[in-house]
């Protein structure tokens, strides 16, 4: 493995985190847990090595998965900022838990 794909894979793997927290902030403290789902189920994509899974069971694979893990991201940040109010959503959390 090259210096470069080391630092994408970094990359992939903390963008997949936050992906996960925001589902998982998503599902208990949302006013629609399918969506918070929804996003959890997304953020495998950045985790497993998807393209090679879906080859398996499949037999195609997605051609230029880099190009859709980032507009996945974008939708997945658009959808979670804007429309999800993701920010009220993390202030009512620490509220509860504090």
């Amino acid at each position: 493995m090259n210096n470069r794909s080391g630092v994408w894979n970094v990359i992939r793997w903390l963008f997949g985190i936050g992906v996960f927290a925001i589902g998982v902030v998503n599902v208990f403290w949302g006013n629609d847990s399918a969506f918070g789902v929804f996003i959890l189920l997304l953020s495998f994509v950045y985790f497993l090595p998807v393209n090679a899974i879906i080859r398996k069971m499949s037999g195609f694979s997605i051609p230029g998965m880099g190009i859709v893990r980032i507009l996945l991201g974008i939708l997945i940040l658009w959808a979670s900022l804007g429309v999800g109010e993701l920010f009220n959503k993390v202030e009512l959390m620490v509220t509860d838990l504090y």
